[in-house]
């Protein structure tokens, strides 16, 4: 009889289920649950006004997707709950939230409702970004060899600076918090009431090594005295590092009543949401890199050696896959970027036109983008609306358009965002060949590359590189559920192995988008001057973007 595994995939407006057949890897029915604090950028449900560059969630949200989503797949699916497996997380990182000894987040205390620092801290909560710039400060003049794995400099999205600024702002939260605890571990222990910290996230977000472990206590305390026994006392709390992917614990009776499933049922370690995503399309080989085409995109990246790259977000021993290691870059504003554009910049004649046509407005606007040849709006732009995330490293570089006049249109300025992404994409691949990692291959994931054939085409133009797109719909919720098979194992009629569980459940689509050879040539004169200006602006030779912050500040 076929066996049954569940995929939990939290993103950052909303969170999925999805059911798998173990056996073949075919999706037998998915259900997704949008958090109805959504991200809490600007006030707390209690209307209490947050700062510049916060980025809150509620875990209630989370706990809200398992009882919401579990119920609903197996409804959906007629799968008996014996024949169900296993189940694997992944989460967005770093998303990281203040927990009582028992694990109650400090937010659903009544004493801490009101108090910003007591809920989940998003991975895009840029406030403790000059946190991060005296972390990264003080490892340069301590010559700290850690530092190099994270392409020289870590931003705000990683757990200390996000810790510290709680030490700093409001010291009787941190007095108060037992543990500082990623989203995807909080989960875990949720579902089976085991505490675990995984290797991905404490390798990519927590500056651990599978060789070296954390930084020293005296790193830590030329940071701040106060956080010399940080790693034991708030984030590790002495507790092993499970590889993520594998066998975390059983389901506990309560949530296993709960949501219809065995008790005991395996939960996989959990991953973050990008990583999961190269079992999900059978990446097997170093050189073959995976962009996740979201709100954001990271890129992933298998390798044989480990190799110091600068301006990457990471490289971990079998951080994504067992075996290799593990690269990671990425782009903080993707399809935020073009939602914002939507948002914001078109007139209302557009809106009426699309309505007319009966089609939505991304696909009206692309209707008159795709008709364009490269260069022809005579724009470029910067990716940067989110701040930079590879290779710059900096959350204070902001957006800029150049080149508009007064015959510029809508679909003009669409199409150049688009470009920016794809050129902020090949300054990735250019900066892991320069440093001697190969990228010889490249797949897309995530709603963009599923849904956006003029994009896609873009980006093989401008990469040079044909790009083969998921076979999943939901590549994450997919890799999760293909951890979660091998979570349970083969005698429970799982996987033993990572790479023979994504042979069977991971797929590809027949869909290549190769790159045109004449478009390309124009490409790489725009690049050029894209990289200009990348320079120009994110290297310090003119930091009026900053400048500009400070003002409005």
């Amino acid at each position: 009889m076929a066996k049954y595994t569940i995929g939990l995939d939290y993103g950052t407006l909303s969170g999925r289920a999805l059911i798998v057949n173990a056996e073949t890897g075919e999706e037998l029915a998915s259900s997704v649950y949008d958090y109805p604090h959504a991200v809490m950028d600007e006030y707390l449900p209690s209307g209490k006004k947050l700062g510049n560059d916060w980025a809150l969630q509620h875990p209630q949200d989370y706990l809200d997707v398992i009882y919401n989503t579990i119920p609903d797949v197996l409804k959906k699916s007629g799968v008996d709950k014996e024949d169900v497996i296993g189940m694997g997380i992944d989460f967005t990182a770093c998303t990281i939230l203040p927990v009582t000894e028992d694990g109650t987040p400090l937010c659903f205390l009544d004493e801490y409702k009101d108090e910003p620092h007591a809920y989940v801290k998003l991975w895009k909560h840029h406030a403790a970004q000059k946190h991060a710039n005296k972390i990264n400060e003080i490892a340069e003049e301590r010559n700290e060899q850690w530092l190099k794995n994270y392409g020289g400099k870590i931003s705000s999205e990683w757990a200390i600076p996000k810790l510290w600024q709680i030490l700093e702002e409001k010291p009787e939260i941190y007095d108060r918090m037992d543990s500082f605890v990623e989203a995807v571990d909080w989960v875990v222990r949720m579902l089976t009431g085991k505490d675990v910290r995984n290797s991905c996230t404490a390798g990519y977000k927590e500056m651990w090594n599978k060789t070296t472990s954390f930084p020293s206590k005296d790193f830590f305390k030329a940071l701040d005295p106060r956080l010399e026994n940080v790693i034991e006392e708030k984030i590790n709390k002495s507790l092993p590092i499970t590889p993520s992917g594998t066998y975390a614990a059983g389901l506990s009776k309560e949530m296993a009543d709960k949501l219809g499933l065995c008790e005991g049922m395996a939960v996989a370690a959990g991953i973050i949401d990008a990583h999961v995503f190269v079992p999900a399309v059978g990446i097997s080989k170093a050189g073959q890199m995976l962009a996740i085409m979201g709100t954001s995109t990271c890129h992933m990246l298998l390798g044989e050696e480990e190799v110091q790259v600068d301006g990457i977000c990471g490289v971990v021993a079998d951080g994504i896959m067992p075996g290799f290691y593990g690269y990671e870059a990425g782009q903080a504003c993707v399809g935020d970027h073009f939602q914002w554009f939507i948002e914001n910049c078109l007139p209302k004649s557009y809106y009426d036109e699309a309505e007319k046509e009966g089609v939505n407005i991304h696909k009206f606007l692309r209707s008159k983008a795709e008709k364009q040849r490269a260069g022809e709006h005579g724009l470029i732009a910067l990716d940067w609306w989110n701040g930079n995330r590879s290779i710059l490293v900096d959350v204070d570089l902001t957006g800029m358009i150049l080149g508009m006049t007064l015959q510029t249109k809508p679909e003009d300025i669409y199409r150049a965002l688009i470009e920016a992404t794809a050129f902020g994409t090949r300054m990735i691949i250019e900066d892991f060949r320069k440093f001697g990692v190969d990228v010889n291959e490249f797949f897309a994931a995530g709603g963009i590359s599923q849904k956006d054939p003029m994009t896609m085409q873009i980006y093989a133009d401008i990469i040079k590189m044909p790009i083969k797109i998921a076979g999943s719909e939901q590549g994450g919720a997919l890799g999760s559920a293909i951890f979660g098979a091998v979570a349970a194992g083969k005698e429970k009629g799982g996987y033993d192995d990572a790479y023979t569980a994504s042979e069977v459940m991971g797929k590809v689509k027949d869909t290549v988008y190769y790159p045109n050879e004449e478009e390309s040539k124009v490409y790489d004169k725009l690049f050029e001057e894209y990289k200009i200006l990348h320079d120009y602006f994110g290297t310090g030779a003119n930091d009026v973007m900053k400048r500009l912050k400070e003002i409005k500040k």
